[in-house]
C-alpha cells in the first residue's frame, strides 16, 4: 500500500459512458497503447446476456487478446478474487499445457460475456461488467515443469523485511489467477470456473477476496481510498508517462539479455501481498496525527507541503517549527520516487474485509498487487526503504507474501503461457 495505488491516475478509460458509468470505461475505447487491452461496449446480444437489457457497467468489455495480458492497466474493478494454485503430483509441464489452454478459452469466453464449457449459469443474464483473468507463474512452477532454466532471475525469492508476518500457505504458488470485475456475480463465476477447470491438474493453495468502489458510484472519477480513509493512489504511474512501458513491462529489446527470458517479452512482474490494518490503532491517532504519519491531508489528498491532491511533494518544505512540513518518516515521502532512484511500480489492489477475529478487531485490509518490470528495481527497494522507518509500519502487517511472472498476452490462436511451455 505504498503511496501511489489508484485506478483513478492510470488516466484511462475514464469517461463517462452513457452518463452513467464513472470507472468502467467507454464502448469501444482502447485503455492506453503501452496495455495492449481494448474495451468495448457489448451488445444486448453478447453471450450470455442474451435479450437481457445491460446498463453499461455490465456492457463494458476487456478484449482479452493483446500485447500485454489484461487487468494490468484496466481500470480498477469493484469486485477481485485473487487465487494461487499448485500442481497436483505427477503434473508435469504436458498437463500446465493443457491447463493454460484451458483458462484462456475459458477468459476468453467469459471477458466477452459468452457461456464457458460446463457453465454454471451464475452469470447467464449478466454481461462482461469489466471482467479481467490474468495468469502468472511461481517460481515453484518451473521446477515441477522441468522449466527451471527458463525461470527468470527476477523470479528470485523476495528478502524478509521486518513488517513480515508471513503465512506460508498463504504465500507463493506454482500458478496465479487475478480476476476482476465490476459485478460479484461475474466475478465468482469467473472464480468457479477457474477451478473447475483445475481440476485434475492443479489445486488451490490459496484464495482471497478483495473490493473497490463500484464504478459510477461517483460523480466524477475519483482516486480510490483505502480502509484507513486516506486517498490512496495520487502517485501512480500513468500509461502516459513516456517511460511507462520500461518501468512497467518486459520489453522486446530484453531478449538476450542477461537473467531475462524470451517468453516473458510484454509481460510483468506481480508481487502480491495481503497487508493487514490494524484499524483499531489507527482510529485512535487524531485527524492531524493521522495526516503526518501519511504525509498528505485526509480530506482531499493533498500533500502537506499544500496544494492539491495532484501538487508535486514540496519535501523540503519548513514549517513555523522549523521542521519540514511533511515529517521525514511520512509514508508518502519515504515511497516517492525521488526518494528511491526512480523506482517504480503500478499498484492496482483490493481492499478486503474477512470478518472480525476472536479479540474483536477487524481482519481488513489491502490485498496489495504491484507491477513492474523488474521487482529487484521497483517493488523491494521501495520496501526496504519504508521498513527501516516508515511511520505507516505501526499500523500495518504484511500477512503473505508472492512473486509471479505473468507472460505476455495471448495473440489470436494462442493461450496465454504458450511462449514458455512449448518453446
Amino acid at each position: 500500500m505504498n503511496d501511489p495505488v489508484s485506478n483513478d491516475n492510470l488516466d484511462i478509460s475514464r469517461r463517462r459512458l452513457l452518463g452513467t458509468v464513472g470507472a468502467a470505461g467507454a464502448a469501444g475505447l482502447v485503455i492506453g497503447a503501452a496495455g495492449g487491452v481494448g474495451v468495448a461496449s457489448a451488445g444486448e446480444d453478447s453471450g450470455a446476456a442474451g435479450s437481457a437489457a445491460l446498463a453499461s457497467v455490465g456492457a463494458t468489455e476487456v478484449m482479452f487478446h493483446g500485447k500485454h495480458q489484461a487487468g494490468i492497466t484496466t481500470p480498477l474493478q469493484a469486485r477481485g478474487h485473487l487465487v494461487a494454485f499448485d500442481l497436483i503430483p505427477g503434473a508435469g509441464r504436458k498437463e500446465a499445457a493443457a491447463l493454460l489452454r484451458r483458462w484462456s478459452a475459458t477468459a476468453k469466453a467469459l471477458m466477452a460475456g459468452r457461456p464457458s464449457t460446463a457453465d454454471t449459469g451464475i452469470a447467464l443474464d449478466a454481461g462482461p461488467s469489466s471482467l479481467t483473468l490474468t495468469f502468472g507463474f511461481g517460481r515453484t512452477f518451473f521446477d515441477r515443469t522441468g522449466l527451471t532454466a527458463r525461470r527468470p532471475q527476477q523470479l528470485d525469492p523476495l528478502p524478509a523485511f521486518s513488517s513480515d508476518a508471513l503465512d506460508p500457505k498463504r504465500s507463493e504458488g506454482d500458478l496465479w489467477v487475478q480476476i476482476g470485475a465490476d459485478d460479484a456475480l461475474v466475478a465468482f463465476h469467473a472464480l468457479r470456473a477457474v477451478q473447475k477447470d483445475a481440476d485434475g491438474t492443479a489445486r488451490v493453495r490459496w484464495q482471497m477476496n478483495g473490493f473497490n468502489r463500484s464504478a459510477g458510484a461517483t460523480a466524477r472519477p475519483m482516486t480510490a481510498r483505502n480502509l484507513m480513509g486516506q486517498v490512496d493512489g495520487t502517485n501512480n504511474p500513468k500509461p502516459t508517462d513516456a517511460d511507462f512501458d520500461r518501468r512497467i513491462f518486459v520489453p522486446e529489446a530484453a531478449r538476450g539479455a542477461a537473467g531475462t527470458q524470451e517468453w516473458m517479452a510484454g509481460g510483468s512482474y506481480a508481487v502480491v501481498r495481503r497487508i493487514r490494518m490494524l484499524l483499531d490503532d489507527w482510529e485512535k491517532l487524531s485527524l492531524d496525527k493521522q495526516e503526518k504519519v501519511i504525509g498528505r491531508r485526509k480530506a482531499d489528498g493533498a500533500p502537506l507541503s499544500g496544494g492539491t491532491e495532484t501538487t508535486p511533494l514540496d519535501l523540503d518544505k519548513i514549517g513555523p517549527d522549523g521542521r519540514t512540513v511533511i515529517p521525514d518518516n511520512a509514508h508518502a515521502r519515504i515511497s516517492a520516487p525521488e526518494q528511491n532512484g526512480g523506482a517504480a511500480m503500478l499498484r492496482r489492489p483490493f481492499s478486503f474485509h474477512d470478518g472480525i477475529g476472536s479479540d474483536g478487531t477487524p481482519d481488513a485490509g489491502l490485498l496489495f498487487v504491484c507491477w513492474q518490470a523488474d521487482p529487484l528495481r521497483g517493488f523491494v527497494p521501495v520496501q526496504r526503504k519504508l521498513d527501516r522507518g516508515d511511520a505507516l509500519s505501526t499500523f500495518i502487517r504484511h500477512e503473505s507474501s508472492g512473486l509471479f511472472a505473468v507472460p505476455g498476452g495471448a495473440a489470436e490462436g494462442e493461450y496465454v503461457g504458450q511462449r514458455l511451455l512449448e518453446a
